[in-house]
């Protein structure tokens, strides 16, 4: 059951060699010799198995083809680790961060493996994933994320990883130019979501840090007791910001069962047993002492942000920069995404 490794992508290979000099320079425990491995999983950056001897690494570094610096600066993901590990116990040790691009041809750092059950796009083998065992999960998985935007900013010195003020605004003006940017197909629900988010934004509802990123296939469960989650992994757009934000992009990917087979692949939340969107926001404001928020533009941000990032990957796609095959179906994913924005914003609903 626990998350492996498989064999380098066609096109995705690491400069061994070089990598090995670097390490032998850098990592006092290094034995010399390195075998590499990738994990299968992830749309954005790239994730490697590296062993060494009796060590085990993760490195991470930006997907090939890829312009978008902000959502894939490997400095600034390793100071966020850096950062997060006094405060928040459930983030990987930072090892090394190399910003010399003549290495692997890209930054990239370094972090331990934590070794665990992460949940992808169907049921771990040998696993059986009962709704009482995945009600636990969902239930863990929301307290952990209002633990984290919990955490106190000044006391730890995360409130220097972002600028809150203006937070919405920014968000919404960023990822519709980023949209329209990658578009490679008309899709009017695409386009009448960017026009209601920008009629509809909410006032700021507090400063948190935040994820946004959150959902099952970054989470890491404990072998021994998958309830509890041992690690979050995928920080590379975490900041200071708006909570309320950071919760709706997790709802967005939070599928349910009546959503479109094009967004179950990504989170297990439809299977029975999860909590609903709903539920997800009642138990979140329980865990924070708030009273309930109401979260339709938050839901449907989130929905068109992620709609956004598929769009983007489909985009390097079509343009020949990655050849990897599950990309071609990715415009699916953008139209549903599309119509679970549309059907929120004329429900007014978040569960349909």
């Amino acid at each position: 059951m626990i998350d492996q490794a498989q064999t380098v992508r066609e096109g995705e290979n690491l400069e061994m060699e070089k990598l090995k000099v670097y390490l032998k320079e850098h990592l006092e425990d290094f034995s010399g010799e390195i075998e590499i491995s990738q994990f299968p999983s992830g749309y954005s950056n790239l994730t490697y198995l590296l062993k060494t001897g009796e060590k085990e690494y993760v490195l991470r570094r930006p997907p090939f083809g890829a312009n978008i610096k902000s959502a894939h600066d490997m400095g600034r993901e390793y100071k966020v680790l850096s950062a997060l590990k006094p405060v928040y116990r459930q983030v990987p040790q930072p090892v090394h961060y190399c910003e010399d691009e003549s290495v692997i041809g890209a930054p990239f750092y370094l972090m331990e493996r934590v070794r665990g059950i992460i949940l992808r796009n169907k049921p771990p083998q040998g696993m059986a994933l009962t709704p009482e065992l995945m009600r636990s999960i969902s239930e863990a998985a929301v307290d952990n994320l209002a633990d984290l935007h919990s955490l106190a900013l000044q006391k730890s010195g995360l409130s220097q990883m972002g600028k809150p003020e203006g937070y919405v605004k920014r968000q919404v003006e960023g990822w519709t130019k980023r949209y329209f940017k990658a578009e490679t197909d008309k899709i009017e629900g695409m386009d009448e979501t960017a026009r209601w988010m920008q009629e509809n934004q909410p006032a700021e509802s507090a400063v948190a840090f935040i994820h946004n990123d959150y959902k099952y296939d970054n989470l890491v469960l404990d072998p021994e007791d998958p309830r509890r989650i041992i690690a979050v992994l995928d920080w590379e757009m975490a900041t200071v910001g708006d909570p309320l934000m950071d919760l709706g992009t997790s709802l967005g990917y939070w599928a349910e069962a009546n959503d479109s087979p094009a967004l179950k692949p990504f989170n297990l939340t439809w299977m029975p047993g999860n909590l609903s969107r709903q539920e997800v926001v009642e138990r979140y404001a329980r865990r924070r002492g708030m009273e309930v928020p109401d979260m339709l533009f938050y839901y449907v941000f989130g929905a068109f942000k992620i709609g956004v990032i598929v769009q983007q990957i489909y985009a390097r796609y079509k343009k020949g920069f990655t050849q990897d095959p599950r990309f071609a179906g990715l415009i699916h994913v953008v139209h549903a995404c599309a119509a679970n924005a549309k059907k929120a914003i004329h429900s007014g609903k978040i569960t349909f």
